[in-house]
């Protein structure tokens, strides 16, 4: 399973401890331009069959993202709490894969799944 940090996340906090837990770990501006448009990055990421993490709450509410996701099955999880460091967002994912691995072993693409600062997940689209 392939783990995709989208530009919200950053470059090496997030990346080094997932990668330091044993995860294949591609960043967004390793991959893409930095002002790249969020719907051509999740169309490739899509398409190779990549997770996404990201904390945007709002790529279901726009249309051209969502069509994207859609478009390319994409697996799409975002973290759900608000302010925190890059540390404890990577102490939430982290302990969230176990269930992230099985909600994408059990379940068939495009989906949205929200994070929680539990590490708990729940469908949001579809």
């Amino acid at each position: 399973m392939v783990i995709f940090l989208d530009r919200s996340l950053g470059k090496q906090v997030i990346a080094t401890a997932l990668r330091s837990s044993g995860f294949h770990v591609e960043v967004h501006d390793d991959r893409f331009r930095t002002d790249a448009k969020d719907q051509e990055w999740l169309t490739d990421v899509g398409r190779q069959g990549w997770v996404v993490l990201t904390k945007d709450k709002k790529i279901k509410y726009r249309k051209v993202e969502l069509a994207a996701v859609i478009a390319a099955d994409a697996k799409v999880f975002t973290l759900s709490a608000g302010s925190v460091q890059g540390s404890e967002m990577a102490d939430i994912f982290i302990k969230a894969m176990p269930k992230i691995k099985a909600y994408v072993e059990a379940n068939i693409p495009p989906y949205i799944v929200r994070i929680s600062k539990a590490g708990l997940l729940s469908t949001v689209y579809p």
